[in-house]
């Protein structure tokens, strides 16, 4: 399956193939997505060899469940190895019940991050030992620390899964953030939903992405107009079945594949 998710996004002509992240399957993370997990960088690895030209990411890795040292190591090697194609998507994480079979304390997970990837960064520093090359972070999260975070330490804002006027109100956040800390205002690279619809959705709720293919091209337009320079399209909407019948995601990302022009849109890749 993993393969021919591969081989149907390279031959989609997207740029990005992304695996997430949960090391321990706790009750917490299997309500919301089913296992089998695979490990992303021993994924990641197997991709490459068998893929030449997309790059391939994390959506997200969560950041204090390794130890930053070895996230630093894995993370050149891959990237190194792959030909320079590794995005490093990172978040605290959210599964309490996760944090507590690792050993690792939830209350800290915040700060546990941002002092991990300083330490990451500060590795790849030793550019004699790691070569690391040049690996941009996406820093996940919604919320006001995830925006700081992304502002502090990341080259891309990558929020998960919302509406449109939510981002547009996020992406001011996001502004006056990198205004108050002094610093760049870092890119956006929002995942965002894939569920297409033959009649369009006037729920005033509904996630960007959701809706028909009108709908979702003008999703991806108002995203390219927000700043975005990439958007990754997650066709997964919550049913543990749909991993076993990919046929309908790769049906959906064929059809926004016809319909694309200079934008860039780019699927995670889904166990």
């Amino acid at each position: 399956m993993l393969r021919s998710w591969a081989q149907t996004v390279e031959g989609l002509g997207f740029d990005l193939l992304m695996v997430s992240d949960h090391v321990v399957v706790t009750p917490d993370v299997a309500e919301q997505y089913p296992a089998p997990f695979y490990e992303p960088f021993t994924t990641l690895s197997w991709l490459a060899g068998i893929t030449s030209r997309v790059r391939l990411g994390t959506t997200v890795l969560i950041v204090p469940y390794r130890h930053p040292l070895l996230i630093a190591r894995m993370a050149a090697n891959l990237n190194q190895l792959s030909g320079g194609r590794l995005v490093l998507g990172v978040a605290s994480g959210w599964a309490r019940q996760e944090f507590e079979a690792l050993g690792v304390p939830f209350q800290q997970r915040g700060k546990l991050t941002d002092d991990h990837l300083r330490a990451v960064r500060s590795a790849w520093g030793d550019d004699k030992d790691y070569r690391s090359g040049r690996i941009p972070i996406w820093v996940g999260g919604n919320s006001d620390a995830g925006l700081r975070r992304a502002v502090r330490l990341g080259d891309a804002w990558h929020p998960l899964r919302s509406t449109l006027p939510w981002l547009r109100e996020a992406v001011d956040r996001l502004r006056t953030v990198a205004d108050e800390q002094g610093r760049p205002v870092p890119a956006m690279a929002p995942r965002i939903a894939l569920r297409l619809t033959e009649s369009p959705i006037t729920d005033p709720g509904r996630l960007a992405g959701e809706g028909t293919i009108d709908q979702v091209v003008d999703d991806l337009e108002q995203l390219r107009l927000l700043g975005a320079d990439t958007v990754v399209l997650d066709p997964f909407n919550g049913d543990p079945r749909e991993t076993c019948r990919p046929e309908t995601a790769w049906q959906a990302l064929a059809t926004v594949a016809a319909c694309r022009d200079h934008n860039t849109f780019t699927p995670p890749e889904h166990q």
